[in-house]
C-alpha cells in the first residue's frame, strides 16, 4: 500500500482549544486513515512552517486526497499538504524506466 507524508498546520483556534484542554490527536488521525482504508504509521509535531506531520498508508491517491479534504474541511487545520512517498525499489523501477525515455532540450532539435 502506498505511503504518504501529510504535513499540517493547525488554526489559531485549534491551538487555543488544545492549550485549554490538551489532547493527543493520534486516535483522531488514526480513525481518519482507517476510514479511508489505510493506517496511521506515525505522527510528529515540530516548529516551522507547518505544525506537524503524519506518515501513513492509504490505498491510493484518491483516498489520500479524501483524507486531506476531510481533515481540512473540519476547520481544525490552516493548511494540509500530502506527498506520495516512494520506496527505494519503486525509485529503482522509475530510474530504470527513465533510462528508456528521452526529452527534447529547449532550443535543440
Amino acid at each position: 500500500m502506498p505511503h504518504y507524508l501529510v504535513e499540517f498546520a493547525y488554526t489559531s483556534e485549534t491551538w487555543a482549544a488544545l492549550i485549554r484542554k490538551p489532547e493527543d490527536r493520534t486516535a483522531a488521525a488514526d480513525s481518519l486513515f482507517k476510514q479511508a482504508g489505510g493506517r496511521l504509521i506515525s505522527i510528529y509535531y515540530h516548529a516551522g512552517e507547518t505544525d506537524g506531520l503524519i506518515i501513513g498508508e492509504l490505498p491510493n491517491d484518491q483516498a489520500a486526497n479524501a483524507v486531506a479534504l476531510a481533515s481540512h474541511a473540519s476547520g481544525t487545520l490552516r493548511t494540509t499538504r500530502i506527498t506520495r512517498l516512494f520506496t527505494p525499489q519503486e525509485t529503482i523501477e522509475a530510474l530504470t524506466q527513465a533510462g528508456k525515455l528521452s526529452f527534447r532540450v529547449v532550443g535543440k532539435s
